[in-house]
């Protein structure tokens, strides 16, 4: 059983826990400086596998671990070894094909294909199963892989490092040992004698295993731990046995994954019937946080926090284990866990010099059953909303019920018996009766009031009727059938993936004429693939300056107020603290980003989290610590939180509402139109909630004081020139001394368009104070309520059909909920207006949009810009329609697509508007009619799991909205050695735009692309920046570098016919010794005309559109709400791809993000403005368990866009609003559920389908006995709907 190599979280683990033991990181075992790669690093960069990069040294690390203690992996294997590692950017396909290539499934380094040997999604209509290797309607051959393993290094454990000597010969890692340093001490026992002694001396001191509890409390809630000892040391905690009537001891020393392969072991060994309970505590730890956190957390950990929303606590009530307390002064003593051992909230009946020495786990007798449930937001990685466990106990003569145990986490203040809803069921049978009595009686037992803490009270009661319910099924069908035991209807869909994986991506391979040395178009690897795999890329929080200062703010605890005082008193008097700044400190203007965001708060706070000063320290943690200690008096005001507040207050930025209005493409007035003409109308409201960016990398800066006036800036930033602007503002500084650099970010997505000069503002103010650098790095939980998120958008909508089904007549109110200042909420509006009528076209069209002015951080950019919030109204409207008058979907939206040359209700021409191509190739593509039926014939004999299948389209104008921010600068080197470097005005955040330039940059100058370089992005090399947004970076930065390009190809081109046999090194010398410029500028700028929103009147607003279509199908839960993606298929239309592999990552990083918009991210805020998602605990973003095993993306055929860089089209954006198939494909399986309840009308969803709407949809007879809510207004409820 024991690991040699265990996988932790850096974080979480304190250093003097690896006392003795072997470190090694992501550099340890590979490196691009030294041209050596580990077979890991290698596979995952030619799977194309990192975009952003600062989450691959995590996967890399956790698949290193997997192949050290397990060389050859099976599949399942993998997907357990990368649980809690997360990615925002690659959606995780890439990563798990380069992973499943190390498994027993794989040959030479390539997996077997799951689909009959022909990895072409079409399969037998796949045009190479005809014998032909080509495209049918072009000459470029067809490919259905980005990547081919087949050259990779085979993985040999034998050329692995080798454990150091010293550590293994002297055994340190068994060795007691004590440290004390700055006032805390930690001890390291190696026997259970010393550790009690210890506990008894020092009982206040806190046992530390997986550091899980108090790690968390003292980084976020500064709390003192002066002593800790750590418990992983000694033996007699690591002790295990079988007893013949007992059951399984285990030892509290043993972590949450040594327990897990222990019960598996014990499974395989003993009969089924004895390991109920072994069966039920294996798989809940499956999916009980990340494996890394399962390698150094214990049971002990689990039982002594208390937490009422444990995943095991139910568990352990309701088989009635036992744990065995120990203490120096009272020996050893056993003690049920059962309806008296959780005194309170977070209080187990232990006492202070008590250590648990082990627990029990009982059998389960041939007359037995146990099962447990467990619902979250995410089925991975995610702490339980309710968990329920249950033993049924029958009589051995006529079954009927001897002993019945119900145990609820998530219900109350702690884990609690269902002791009054199992009086007097002895002797009962098991029928509906019981079915329905206990039913009742949890209804009465569990009753939640609807301010519970926690919310969703609804929701939550439903759950303990769902387990009971599933519960009982499971155990009748059982009665029934003693040998059946497969059960997967009951057991829903959060069981394991269990279809075979299959991933396909088809695109255009060059002509077979293109010049071999010419890039574009190929399938090249990101541009720092191989420095992202080993941890060599560098970030900005990796830059080192000596002597630099660090910053933390000094945060608004309240969303409103008025500001009465702020004492720094206890702050300043903390070793290593320097200064307090706040806005008296500001030189130039407090007022930046738009002139409405504060540096500081002045006087008044504006939103919970508001920086109202901050701490200067010589470390990041002083500065942290010292930000807590300031005392900050503030008189709380009622604060504006939601769209109907806002709407009720007249809280609005804009007083004067943005229009668009189609009959002015055509007339100069707006008639005026009498809905009661129309034969089919729909009336109706949506929603759609926001979304955090949860970029990995949070906001930072480095600010770094010269001479005079002059700062250097290093930046996480999108836009390099809005950070130097805003600091230029707060210096009352000219921009010419201010220079901006950025080398690459951790993840953007918009998030760090308009925000990173507020961050890089405050830290150049305490610079210029102190004439020091000054480095500020906000923490996730910070960054999560500074910074703002996708805007939350409600729409009131009415459309008018007429029989046949034609759209004729449609009115919208658009709300959004911008925060408290405009930040980039016109854009995000007005791009949500221009995308509402999605890829239909409208008789007419009436859009009004109003920019509601909240307390909350104001609402930012985010990948999509308001496109997928107005489209999904649409889309919605679509679905009202079909369910109000029955007409076929799919019919109904093909009769009412835009065709070519169609003019969008904001005055757009469309050319080149390939949607119905796409359409008919993604219905080809995944099969959808064949599959419809069998979703159907499915869903007639699944009564409580039910499938859904669905296909959304989506049309994306390319370009600002803002005209002026439609152009980019370029400047090109060409140096003596005939090596070049590019500069340009885009950034690198992952999307793979500097790879696009090289190619582009290499075609132009028609050299091979080793000899181009980009160092970075920087205002005194390209000055006047737009952002990297609106998927217009390689469009802009493309054409710039294409330019500047030409130029040199002119200065250069009489040498070459000069000397036409020469090289390009020969011809650049020439050149030079000419005394012929070798550096010319650049510049591009693409199609834009402004539409005037004041009186609503189009333009040509765009040069282009792109068209995807997208079809997923999903399983759910109707008992749970819980949801599984089967199979997704995606048809794109990116014109001329400028490189396959980036594009395709694109696509399916934007899909698996749009996916985790419509479903699982939640953001929740209490009613007084205080946002409670603040990190990954309680925000959930897809995880590799969520990304479909069937991702099939194709690029569309023959598509050249004309108006793009060498025709192709921009990728970044447009593929997101694809992710909401998801959610309709789960409103499809909710709508079989109710139909087969009765329930046959439309019905409203908003988005995100979180399980608690999913579950609170599927309206049956739980959901009828669920107590009421009281009216909206007469209580306070957790969360409110933002």
């Amino acid at each position: 059983m024991a690991q040699n190599f265990i996988l932790v979280n850096a974080c979480l683990t304190p250093v003097c826990s690896v006392f003795g033991k072997a470190v090694t990181t992501v550099e340890g075992i590979g490196s691009v400086a030294k041209k050596r790669l580990h077979p890991i690093q290698e596979r995952l960069s030619v799977a194309h596998g990192s975009q952003c990069g600062y989450c691959t040294p995590g996967f890399v690390m956790a698949m290193y671990a997997l192949l050290r203690n397990k060389p050859k992996p099976n599949m399942e294997d993998v997907d357990e070894a990368i649980q809690g590692n997360l990615c925002r950017c690659t959606g995780y396909r890439p990563i798990l094909e380069a992973f499943y290539t190390f498994t027993e499934n794989a040959e030479n380094g390539t997996l077997k294909n799951s689909m009959n040997g022909n990895s072409c999604p079409m399969g037998e209509k796949c045009c190479k199963m005809n014998g032909n290797s080509k495209c049918n309607d072009t000459d470029r051959k067809e490919a259905t892989k980005l990547s081919s393993f087949e050259n990779v290094k085979e993985y040999d454990e034998t050329q692995e490092l080798i454990f150091p000597a010293e550590l293994k010969l002297n055994k340190w890692h068994r060795k007691s040992f004590y440290m004390t340093k700055d006032g805390f001490t930690w001890y390291q026992p190696n026997s259970l004698e010393e550790l009690l002694n210890l506990k008894s001396s020092y009982p206040n001191s806190r046992l530390i295993s997986g550091n899980t509890e108090i790690g968390v409390e003292m980084k976020f809630r500064f709390i003192e731990a002066p002593m800790a000892i750590n418990i992983k040391q000694v033996p007699e905690l690591r002790e295990y046995n079988l007893d013949n009537e007992k059951g399984l001891y285990l030892g509290m020393g043993l972590s949450l994954n040594e327990v897990k392969q222990l019960m598996g072991k014990y499974i395989a060994k003993l009969p089924k019937q004895k390991t109920q309970i072994f069966k039920e505590v294996q798989d809940m730890l499956y999916y009980f946080a990340g494996k890394h956190v399962r390698n150094m957390a214990t049971i002990a950990g689990n039982i002594a926090t208390a937490s009422p929303i444990s995943d095991l606590n139910p568990i352990w009530m309701a088989s009635c284990a036992q744990i065995i307390l120990a203490s120096k002064q009272h020996g050893e003593k056993i003690l049920p866990i059962d309806e008296n051992f959780f005194l309170g909230y977070r209080k187990p009946s232990i006492s202070a010099d008590e250590v648990i020495k082990g627990i029990w786990v009982p059998y389960t007798k041939p007359n037995q059953f146990f099962r447990a449930y467990k619902q979250a937001q995410r089925r991975e990685d995610d702490i339980s909303i309710v968990t329920g466990a249950f033993l049924l106990e029958l009589n051995e003569n006529d079954n009927t019920i001897e002993n019945l145990k119900i145990s609820f986490g998530g219900m109350a203040p702690v884990t609690k018996l269902a002791l009054e809803t199992v009086k007097n069921v002895k002797g009962r049978k098991i029928d509906e009766t019981l079915l329905e009595d206990i039913s009742n009686k949890l209804t009465d037992e569990f009753k939640l009031p609807p301010d519970v803490p926690g919310g969703m009270p609804q929701f939550r009661q439903a759950l303990t009727l769902s387990f009971w319910l599933k519960f009982y099924n499971e155990v009748s069908q059982k009665l029934k059938d003693q040998n059946e035991d497969n059960h997967s209807e009951m057991n829903g869909v959060s069981s394991r993936h269990e279809e075979k994986y299959h991933f396909t991506q088809v695109f255009a391979e060059v002509p077979e004429t293109q010049n071999p040395i010419d890039p574009v178009g190929r399938p090249i690897m990101h541009a720092s693939g191989e420095k992202h795999v080993t941890g060599e890329a560098i970030y900005s929080t990796d830059i080192q300056v000596a002597g630099c200062l660090h910053m933390a703010y000094v945060m608004s605890n309240v969303a409103s107020g008025k500001i009465l005082e702020v004492d720094t008193s206890k702050a300043l008097l903390l070793p290593g603290v320097v200064d307090y700044i706040d806005h008296t400190d500001v030189p130039g203007q407090l007022l930046i980003i738009h002139n409405d965001t504060p540096i500081f708060a002045k006087d008044i706070i504006e939103f919970h989290g508001q920086p109202i000063g901050a701490i200067i320290a010589e470390d990041h943690e002083t500065a942290r610590r010292a930000a807590a200690l300031v005392k900050v008096t503030i008189e709380k005001d009622q604060p504006i939180v939601t769209i109907e507040q806002a709407i009720e207050k007249q809280s609005f930025l804009n007083q004067q509402p943005y229009y668009i209005h189609s009959s002015l493409l055509e007339q100069n007035s707006v008639p005026e139109y009498d809905w009661s003409q129309y034969e089919k109308v729909v009336e109706g409201q949506i929603r759609i909630g926001g979304q955090e960016h949860f970029y990995l990398e949070t906001h930072n800066a480095v600010v770094i004081p010269g001479e005079d006036d002059e700062i250097e800036v290093i930046s996480s930033t999108q836009c390099v020139s809005d950070v130097q602007r805003d600091i230029s503002w707060a210096l009352g500084v000219p921009r010419h001394k201010i220079v901006v650099k950025v080398k690459r970010i951790g993840g953007g997505f918009g998030g760090k368009e308009s925000t990173p000069g507020f961050f890089a503002a405050g830290a150049a103010v305490a610079a210029k104070k102190l004439r020091r650098p000054v480095k500020i790095y906000i923490e996730r939980f910070d960054d999560m309520a500074i910074t703002g998120t996708r805007h939350p958008f409600l729409f009131d909508y009415k459309v008018a059909v007429d029989n046949t089904g034609k759209l004729l007549n449609f009115d919208a109110k658009c709300y959004s909920n911008c925060g408290f200042s405009f930040d980039l909420s016109k854009g995000v509006m007005e791009r949500a207006m221009v995308h509402i009528d999605n890829v239909y076209k409208f008789e007419n069209v009436d859009v009004c949009g109003k920019l509601c002015k909240t307390n909350i951080a104001s609402s930012t950019a985010f990948r999509g810009f308001g496109g997928p919030q107005g489209m999904f109204c649409t889309e919605t409207i679509i679905k009202h329609i079909v369910e109000k008058f029955g007409f076929d979907e799919n019919k109904l939206r093909e009769q009412n697509f835009y065709n070519e040359g169609d003019c969008t209700p904001f005055g757009m021409h469309l050319r080149q508007c390939n949607i119905r191509r796409c359409w008919d190739e993604c219905i080809e593509l995944s099969n959808f009619e064949q599959r419809k039926n069998a979703v159907d014939e499915y869903n007639k004999k699944s009564p409580y799991v039910k499938r859904g299948i669905y296909l959304i389209p989506t049309k994306f104008g390319i370009g600002f909205g803002f005209k002026q921010l439609n152009q980019a600068g370029a400047l090109v080197h060409v140096y003596t050695d005939g090596s070049v470097l590019v500069s340009h005005a885009g950034m690198e955040m992952g999307q793979g735009l500097h790879t696009k330039i090289l190619q582009i940059a290499a075609r132009c100058l028609e050299i091979d692309i080793s000899l181009v370089h980009i160092e970075n992005t920087a205002t005194d090399k390209v000055p006047n920046t737009s952002p990297t947004a609106a998927s217009v970076g390689s469009d802009m930065n493309g054409l710039a570098v294409q330019d500047a390009c030409r130029k040199l190809m002119e200065r250069i081109k009489p040498f070459k016919e000069e000397n036409p046999t020469g090289s390009w090194k020969d011809w650049v010398m020439k050149a030079y010794v000419n005394r012929v410029s070798l550096s010319a500028t650049g510049f591009g700028i693409i199609h834009s005309e402004a539409v005037d929103f004041f009186n609503g009147k189009g333009a040509e607003l765009f040069g282009y559109c792109v068209y995807g279509v997208g079809c997923a199908e999903v399983e759910i839960d109707c008992l749970t709400g819980d949801h599984k993606v089967l199979r997704t298929d995606i048809v794109m239309d990116v014109g001329d791809s400028l490189n396959p592999a980036v594009d395709i990552g694109q696509i399916e990083g934007a899909f698996v993000q749009g996916y985790g918009l419509f479903t699982m991210e939640e953001l929740k805020v209490r009613p007084d403005g205080i946002r409670l998602t603040r990190g990954p605990g309680n925000y959930k973003i897809p995880s590799a368990d969520d990304a479909p095993r069937n991702f099939n993306v194709k690029l569309l055929k023959g598509s050249s866009n004309k108006m793009g860089i060498f025709s192709s089209k921009a990728i970044g954006e447009p593929p997101l609003f694809l992710g909401s198939c998801t959610f309709f494909a789960i409103r499809e399986a909710i709508r079989a559920y109710r139909m087969d309840n009765g329930l046959n009308d439309y019905f409203r969803m908003d988005s995100p389908a979180t399980p608690e709407r999913i579950r609170m949809a599927c309206e049956d007879g739980i959901t009828k006995k669920l107590p009421k809510l009281p009216e909206e207004g007469t209580y306070n409820p957790w969360v409110v709907n933002i």
